[in-house]
């Protein structure tokens, strides 16, 4: 009797900017879903983190989730150390990184998605950022999902 034990690595994918208290907190509860959604839990590691972190996540950024049903109340930023991104296979920045991308290293497919901050914004524009990050997580997860088939 021959058994095949998968040993393929997880992908990992990290979403990156300064606070690690709106866009990138957006972007890992999407990813978290999609992951969830398309039954990729052991496939996909997910990781978050700021060059910078705030003390909590933003009040408009915790309204506007709610209504896709997101609840980010709970959840705290967190420091991002290179380290970590070296053993990523996706860095995904927000437009606001400070990270010397360099220092990750050649062997991760860095991504900046280059969107306006939502802190302090009005709820209408949160509401569009978020959208939009909804968009590209799902376009994301379409291409990996593609490579895990």
């Amino acid at each position: 009797m021959t058994t095949t034990t998968d040993t393929t690595a997880p992908i990992r994918i990290a979403f990156v900017c300064v606070q690690n208290a709106g866009r990138s907190q957006m972007a890992i509860a999407f990813a978290e879903r999609e992951r969830d959604r398309r039954d990729l839990d052991g496939r996909v590691d997910l990781l978050t983190g700021g060059t910078r972190p705030a003390e909590h996540v933003h009040d408009e950024v915790i309204d506007v989730m709610d209504d896709t049903r997101c609840d980010l109340s709970d959840r705290t930023p967190r420091e991002i150390m290179t380290e970590e991104l070296r053993l990523c296979d996706y860095v995904v920045t927000m437009g606001c990184s400070t990270l010397d991308m360099g220092e990750v290293g050649s062997n991760v497919d860095v991504r900046d998605w280059a969107l306006d901050d939502p802190h302090n914004q009005d709820r209408q524009r949160v509401r569009e950022i978020r959208d939009e990050i909804e968009q590209r997580v799902t376009r994301l997860f379409d291409e990996i999902e593609e490579g895990v088939s």
